[in-house]
């Protein structure tokens, strides 16, 4: 049961991720760029947490799962605080 709902918050990180990639491509709010990065570190976050639990878990990879959510979230941090917009 586990497997099924990582698999869906990795599922639903990219999907997040492309929408929001999407929306940039055509408004070019700058926004919308640093949010599509932030889904896609949390993407890559899930990813690499059914990797380091199911296909590798005889060996921790917390640290290396953890990095990208927590790059993306300093990317939208970043974007949040250097866009003039809001």
């Amino acid at each position: 049961m586990a497997d099924i709902v990582f698999a869906l918050c990795a599922l639903t990180s990219l999907v997040c991720a492309f929408l929001l990639w999407r929306g940039y491509r055509r408004s070019r709010a700058p926004l919308l760029f640093w949010s599509s990065l932030c889904f896609t570190g949390l993407w890559l976050n899930n990813v690499m947490l059914i990797v380091d639990l199911r296909v590798f878990p005889e060996v921790d990879l917390a640290v290396w799962r953890t990095l990208p959510a927590i790059i993306g979230v300093a990317l939208f941090l970043y974007g949040m605080a250097t866009d003039k917009s809001i």
